[in-house]
């Protein structure tokens, strides 16, 4: 169906719901599109969608640089999870952070250099790699940047000076109500604000219903199917997000005080960690298939702390245990330490499927992302900065050639950096201060 001026990109089906006014973007659809699904019926490109995402402490050097190099690579034992979308992922090994006589910060100066090409100093201003995009592809969409942290804290370490911070949502209840409320205030009640219990219980969609209806009308069937997939996609987010703002069930023999209904527990539990998660993915998937925005900042948990995250009955954290746990003689490993990263690496796989889900014509919403994965350590244990674990994934709209290892030997992780500022069109030379400087992109990864 040919796009009319019935049919425009930027449709939103808007509504009322317990007073609150709530909005609805259209992802893509076939009627948007061009015959193949590549391009926007009036000739206009969809937009590369650009995220970070970053786990603190890394993985176990030997046990997860892929064991053959180019591409049809074999994954190591720990990016094995990642096997169903290798032929996506692109792998950096070998990779380093120089930090250059600098103090070192041991969890902060890696993602420093990963993500703003160096460690700044006095006076230096060092934007992230986030920023940098934003500002380039972030002007005309509802956000600028979506950031987002899953283990209850704020901190990212995405800037725009050294002193200037974006700071991160942590609460899924909380990002739900930004991208479907509209920050609506009675001109009634100055104090009246969106309860985001009332919108995940009965949904935005009740709140649009008439307006669906009448614009479900006049799809294709191809386009109604889509469409009913993705208001089921969502509605299943908002289940899960209502069942999490449900109060606890009273423990009798308990006499700590139970949570209140506020929001969605907050707590260093890898398994919470996971769930939150999976929902901010799905919430962020929404977003970037709405055009809400085009670049995302994920951090799973980690800074400049270490990550706090513990596993279920245990009080040793994550953090700790690269450090104190000893070496299993006959796996050659850490074996809790290699738990930790084995959820890490399905975690990926959880952000991953939430945005390879999304049918846009013949492709997904993965083919037009572009995901920089970062760390803080090349070996947690002892703080190295070497050997950094980099990967990119995603199509980014054909501009990459996915699916290749690449062994760089001691260069610069900046050279990542510079490299996704090209693929994502920036018109960028040189990258890096002082020993992270460097004018050379991966071309080869280049399309």
């Amino acid at each position: 169906m040919p796009m009319t001026d019935k049919f425009k990109r930027r449709q939103v089906l808007r509504g009322m719901l317990g007073g609150t006014a709530v909005s609805i973007a259209l992802p893509y659809l076939d009627c948007f599109l061009n015959s193949n699904g590549t391009a926007l019926a009036d000739g206009g490109k969809l937009p590369v969608v650009f995220s970070t995402w970053f786990q603190g402490l890394g993985f176990s050097p030997g046990f997860w640089e892929p064991k053959t190099q180019g591409l049809n690579y074999e994954n190591n034992l720990q990016l094995k999870p990642l096997d169903p979308f290798k032929k996506r992922i692109t792998v950096f090994s070998g990779m380093r952070a120089y930090t250059d006589g600098n103090v070192v910060v041991p969890h902060g100066s890696g993602p420093q250099v990963c993500q703003a090409g160096g460690i700044p100093k006095k006076g230096d201003s060092l934007p992230t790699i986030d920023t940098i995009i934003a500002d380039a592809v972030g002007t005309r969409t509802r956000y600028r940047s979506l950031e987002v942290r899953c283990d209850g804290r704020s901190e990212t370490f995405s800037r725009r000076s050294a002193s200037s911070s974006n700071p991160a949502e942590s609460s899924p209840v909380a990002l739900y109500k930004r991208i479907f409320g509209e920050e609506f205030q009675d001109p009634n009640n100055a104090n009246f604000k969106a309860d985001p219990h009332i919108m995940a219980r009965k949904s935005v969609l009740s709140g649009v219903s008439e307006e669906r209806a009448a614009w479900m009308s006049n799809l294709g069937a191809a386009d109604k199917a889509r469409l009913d997939e993705y208001f089921t996609s969502l509605r299943q987010v908002e289940q899960q997000l209502a069942l999490q703002l449900e109060k606890p069930q009273p423990v009798p023999s308990c006499s700590v005080p139970q949570a209140g209904p506020e929001e969605i527990k907050s707590t260093s539990d890898m398994s919470d960690v996971r769930l939150v998660h999976r929902l901010f993915a799905d919430l962020l998937a929404h977003a970037v298939a709405c055009n809400q925005t085009n670049v995302l900042n994920v951090n799973l948990s980690g800074g400049a702390g270490g990550s706090g995250l513990r596993k279920a009955g245990s009080s040793m954290t994550y953090h700790v245990l690269t450090h104190e746990e000893q070496v299993d003689p006959k796996l050659g490993y850490q074996p809790t330490v290699a738990w930790f990263q084995n959820e890490v690496a399905h975690a990926m796989v959880d952000f991953l499927t939430a945005f390879d889900k999304y049918k846009e014509g013949s492709n997904t919403l993965l083919d037009r992302m572009l995901i920089m994965y970062s760390t803080d350590n090349g070996d947690a244990k002892t703080h190295s900065q070497l050997n950094m674990p980099m990967m990119l994934m995603g199509g980014a709209g054909g501009r990459i050639k996915e699916g290749q290892h690449i062994v760089a030997g001691g260069q610069t992780v900046a050279r990542v950096g510079l490299t996704v500022q090209r693929i994502m069109g920036l018109p960028a030379t040189t990258w890096g201060t002082e020993s992270n400087t460097t004018s050379s992109p991966f071309t080869e990864i280049m399309a």
